[in-house]
């Protein structure tokens, strides 16, 4: 039994990316405790040690989990998936990615990872990750907001997307290889794309999926262009048979307009939600009650449908262990740009700088909803009460000039395809894929397979 033991520890240290003793003796990142995953026995696990401040200011180090498939030997070499959120870890999400492509891992090796700050190191906000749970758009209450910066105290900004893109290097350096393909979904196409521009030449291939561009600005934290694509996609819903018997975008706007701030803001949060129930928006057995129906309805005067979407899609409560909210602010925060500024802007000048920002902004900039809805969302209220920390980079020059595809769907409301296309611009050798009828996350959530066949062409070339 003791000579089987060793052997199989042998082969697990090989599989990760190690090279059995020699290689625990080097100074360089590795990968440790290499043993068969729990949740899947193609994939081996194991911890890769980073340090908490990359710059070397603050002392800390953050044992993250990586879970690499077994094909170590993988004609194509790694595939990095990154997930989204900010907050979603990565390890357990393997199976259900390698299982839905495996025509892409047949000759890839699947790694991923779990985040700093997800995972077994998931910031642990009780009352955020009550209120708010995994949504850019429900707007948690300010202590909800200060408690939760409280639990990180003066670790709070080390959680930006700049330590992210340098604990991926340190794991590409610990599997041993000069490149890899970087695939990221959502906020995960936004840390790949900001991998590829800080270490151009370690990526052979991009893959960005439901698109986040990556230099931000002050209209994303807004999620202006997500509101305007909301009558766009509703529109383009009853665009098809059985056509409905009103304009979806009118009926919405009616409702916004008659109703306060926080259920204008409440609307919208549902409707993002809702595409994940329902990318048609039209489907009676999905929740009860079809979207286009609950918002014509409701505009007639009869909320019940509405109502019951409205309460079954409220935000708030996902677990710490498949989401962190902590995590997600303190990226957020640290990332995004606002109509104040950025994460160093003091905090007391915040809210009079968003007052005017607010007034600013025309019906035509937040159409079907309103100013006040783009300024109520959680991105904005969320990050209004953030401390100050270090902002994290904002590169806005072009991606390297490698293949990168761009892939979302048109019904995407999360990160609308407008998006895509904004980002296409910077890619030099882009390819945008929009996927008809899909909404969020392609690769991990599209009903048919355009996307995932698209992927695997991109890849096979």
């Amino acid at each position: 039994m003791r000579s089987k033991t060793l052997a199989l520890a042998a082969i697990l240290a090989c599989t990760a990316g190690l090279a059995g003793p020699a290689a625990a003796s080097t100074a360089g990142p590795r990968l440790d405790d290499p043993r068969a995953c729990a949740h899947d026995a193609r994939f081996t696990c194991s911890t890769l040690t980073v340090p908490l401040d990359h710059r070397g200011r603050t002392p800390g180090k953050l044992k993250l989990q990586v879970a690499t498939a077994n094909n170590a030997n993988a004609a194509k070499g790694v595939l990095l998936f990154l997930t989204g959120g900010p907050g979603q870890p990565g390890v357990p999400f393997s199976t259900k990615l390698f299982d839905r492509m495996p025509e892409v891992f047949a000759d890839h090796r699947l790694v991923m990872i779990d985040q700093r700050g997800t995972g077994a190191n998931a910031i642990d906000c009780p009352e955020l990750q009550a209120q708010v749970g995994s949504s850019d758009i429900e707007p948690p209450t300010r202590e909800a907001v200060t408690r939760c910066a409280a639990v990180l105290g003066d670790k709070a900004g080390f959680y930006g997307s700049d330590a992210t893109v340098a604990d991926l290097d340190l794991l590409r350096r610990a599997l041993g290889v000069p490149k890899m393909v970087v695939d990221g979904v959502s906020y995960g196409s936004f840390t790949a794309a900001r991998y590829a521009i800080a270490h151009p030449g370690n990526v052979s291939k991009l893959i960005l999926d439901s698109v986040l561009p990556h230099h931000a600005t002050a209209d994303q934290s807004l999620y202006l262009q997500a509101m305007k694509a909301t009558a766009r996609v509703l529109r383009d819903a009853c665009a098809k048979p059985p056509v409905c018997g009103s304009d979806p975008a009118e009926d919405l706007a009616w409702l916004v307009r008659n109703r306060d701030t926080a259920a204008g803001v409440a609307l919208f949060d549902m409707i993002v939600t809702y595409e994940f129930v329902d990318p048609t928006y039209r489907d009676p057995s999905a929740l009860g009650a079809d979207l286009i129906t609950a918002l014509r309805t409701a505009r007639g005067g009869n909320t019940t449908k509405l109502d019951s979407l409205l309460r079954n899609l409220a935000s708030g409560g996902d677990p710490l262990t498949s989401f962190s909210s902590g995590l997600h602010a303190a990226t957020l925060c640290a990332d995004m740009r606002f109509p104040w500024g950025d994460a160093g802007t003091p905090g007391f000048v915040r809210e009079p700088l968003l007052k005017p920002a607010e007034k600013r902004l025309t019906a035509r900039d937040t159409w079907p909803f309103s100013p006040a809805v783009a300024t109520g969302v959680g991105f904005i209220r969320t990050c209004l009460p953030w401390p100050v920390v270090p902002p994290s980079s904002n590169p806005g020059g072009k991606l390297p000039d490698v293949p990168v595809l761009l892939l979302n769907g048109d019904h995407d409301l999360s990160t609308p395809m407008e998006w895509a296309y904004a980002e296409a611009k910077a890619a030099p050798r882009g390819e945008v894929v929009i996927v008809e009828g899909a909404a969020h996350s392609i690769q991990n959530r599209e009903p048919g397979g355009a996307g995932r066949k698209a992927v695997a062409e991109f890849l096979a070339r």
